[in-house]
């Protein structure tokens, strides 16, 4: 047996430079740009509820999520959850360095630095309780491509790792998907034979299809352990009701997809206010493109790629299915809303473009010119990313502050009202009136597409429901308040009396009506 001393340098000799390389720079840059948020206790909507979570989301789908968040506990302890999360982006990024076979230093840490500063990442650490167990999930499906990669049967293992990722997020499916593709393509365009180039194809697949399907069958038999059915939450209880469809309903429908998907890709890519918001990233996402492309033309010609039909064939091919694996989650939950954080894979397009040319630039002529270039871009994008996502930590910084002052002031009134008492059942609508309190928020042309560090309504607090409230003001205030379902505003809602009260703060903005305090926050109802 070694000793821990051994054990170590055996480890140490392990790991090869790259890897330590990519995984310092993910978490070093990381920090750099996270670090405000770590050290903050400034909670999003959805953060309100999730002070103490068990992460149980098998209603979801996610069924090993619990176990992915257990290892800081179920409390939302923001450097604890960061460290975590960091740790296993770096491990990703070890990961993708390897699978993409880079090997320049510069590339290694820009990649690294891409995937850790992209503002997705910085959504998912609005969602900070969740943050460990996605960046454990995300590992999970960059290790499921690199283990079908490097082994005869790694497509096994693959599965394996690929279904545990999507039993702790499904939205990395994508991820794992357009690195297959891009393992593919580096399949075909290199030297093997060609029965060898079809059969790692094959072993991609399998490796999908043996993920998801062990995904399923998981879920499925936890389901029934638990007593439980799929939620109706983004669509995900109609994962497989495809099938129920007539043969020209599927049909058309299966096209009416497509297009869609198509449609949602490049809105987003060029509409989506992420990959570019000024003048300057948009030149550096331009620079990474041009080079890239100059790049991949003069190594074509050098091999003479352009004279084998299939070398068009899999560019094309490639170019046809970027958007739909990119888009996957459609295909899983067609009525799926898309947050940010669904969208990290975006990334992998700005990686695959730096990585092609770190390795690709010393087989072509200017090769040293366009590496430049290339790195100049992608330097600059890792910058302006981190701006970015501190713009939004900034935003949602100044939502806590103006949530607080409001709550402050409202159990204050509350207290005050005629008839008020410590447990009095209290109805209430939870947005805030923008009539009363005008928007302030400055951030919005920046931060407009970033759910969890933006405002998802016209107001600029972190409240949205009754439940928001209640929640708030427990675990910020210290107070109780006994707040109904919103059902319990059904029958007062469209009445004479409530379209005739104040919105907060007016003086008749609180009544107690047979025993119920009703609170009016919203602007006036009009019918």
């Amino acid at each position: 047996m070694r000793t821990p001393s051994q054990a170590f340098e055996k480890l140490n000799q392990w790991i090869k430079p790259g890897w330590r390389t990519a995984f310092c720079a993910a978490v070093c840059t990381g920090l750099l740009v996270h670090l405000p948020v770590m050290l903050s206790d400034i909670p999003n909507h959805d953060g309100l509820s999730s002070i103490y979570f068990d992460q149980n989301m098998i209603t979801s789908g996610r069924w090993f999520l619990t176990v992915a968040c257990g290892f800081s506990s179920y409390y939302t302890i923001p450097w604890l959850i960061g460290l975590l999360g960091l740790f296993f982006l770096g491990l990703a990024a070890a990961a993708l360095t390897e699978l993409l076979e880079m090997e320049r230093s510069w590339a290694i840490v820009l990649c690294s630095g891409l995937l850790a500063a992209f503002p997705a990442m910085a959504s998912t650490f609005a969602y900070v309780f969740t943050l460990d167990g996605y960046m454990f999930a995300l590992f999970l499906a960059v290790l499921a491509v690199l283990l079908t990669k490097k082994y005869r049967f790694g497509f096994l293992g693959g599965a394996v790792c690929l279904a545990f990722s999507l039993g702790t997020y499904q939205a990395y499916l994508s991820f794992a998907m357009i690195l297959s593709l891009f393992a593919v393509w580096m399949l075909w365009a290199g030297g093997a034979k060609a029965a060898d180039k079809v059969k790692g194809t094959l072993s991609y697949l399998g490796m999908g299809a043996l993920g998801v399907t062990l995904y399923y069958g998981i879920l499925q038999i936890l389901l029934r352990v638990q007593g439980k059915e799929l939620d109706s939450y983004q669509g995900i209880s109609g994962m497989a009701s495809g099938a129920a469809a007539g043969e020209g309903g599927r049909l058309a429908g299966a096209l009416g997809l497509l297009k869609e998907m198509y449609r949602d890709f490049f809105t987003f890519t060029f509409h989506g206010r992420v990959l570019f918001q000024n003048w300057i990233s948009l030149a550096a996402v331009l620079l990474l493109v041009f080079s890239a492309s100059v790049l991949a033309v003069s190594v074509a010609r050098q091999r003479k790629g352009w004279k084998n039909p299939w070398f068009f064939a899999i560019m094309i091919g490639m170019a046809l299915l970027l958007p739909l694996t990119a888009n996957v989650i459609l295909l899983i939950s067609p009525g799926v809303t898309y947050h940010l954080l669904m969208r990290y894979q975006w990334v992998l397009f700005l990686i695959g473009l730096t990585a092609f040319v770190s390795k690709n630039s010393g087989q072509a002529r200017w090769g040293a010119l366009w590496e430049w270039l290339t790195l100049g871009a992608a330097f600059v994008l890792v910058f302006f990313y981190g701006v970015v996502d501190n713009i939004g930590y900034s935003n949602l910084h100044k939502r806590y502050e103006k949530t607080y002052a409001y709550c402050v002031r409202l159990l204050d009134r509350i207290e005050q009202t005629q008839g008020y008492y410590q447990g009095i059942p209290i109805a209430m609508v939870g947005v805030v009136s923008d009539d009363e309190y005008p928007v302030t928020d400055i951030t919005l042309p920046v931060t407009g597409g970033m759910i969890g560090l933006s405002s998802e309504s016209s107001s600029d607090s972190l409240l949205y429901t009754g439940e928001n409230y209640r929640e708030f003001i427990r675990h910020y205030l210290g107070a109780t308040l006994n707040i109904l379902p919103a059902e319990a505003m059904a029958d007062m809602y469209y009445s004479e009396e409530y379209i005739a009260m104040d919105s907060f703060p007016g003086p008749d903005s609180m009544r107690v009506i047979d025993g119920i305090l009703y609170i009016k926050t919203e602007d006036a109802v009009r019918r």
